[in-house]
C-alpha cells in the first residue's frame, strides 16, 4: 500500500474513531446530571481512573519502542 494511501487511510480512521470517542465522553457527561441519576466521589473516581488509564496505555502504543541495551543478569 502507498505511503498516501495510507496516510488517507489513517486519517479517516482516526478521525472517525476519535469523534465518536467524544461523542461518547459528551454521553457520560451526562450523567453527571443529579436530577436523573445518583453517584458517589468514589464512583466517578472509577471511571475517571479506568479512563485515564486506558489513554495512557493508548498513547503508549503511538510511541516507538525504546528498545535500550537492557541486559538480563542472575545477582550471584
Amino acid at each position: 500500500m502507498a505511503s498516501k494511501d495510507k496516510r488517507k487511510k489513517f486519517v479517516d480512521i482516526a478521525e472517525a474513531r476519535t469523534n465518536k470517542i467524544l461523542d461518547m465522553i459528551h454521553l457520560l457527561g451526562n450523567c453527571s446530571n443529579r436530577n436523573n441519576y445518583e453517584y458517589t466521589d468514589a464512583d466517578v473516581n472509577q471511571i475517571f481512573s479506568v479512563l485515564e488509564n486506558e489513554l495512557k496505555e493508548c498513547r503508549k502504543r503511538f510511541q516507538p519502542e525504546k528498545t535500550a541495551n537492557k541486559k538480563f543478569k542472575l545477582k550471584d
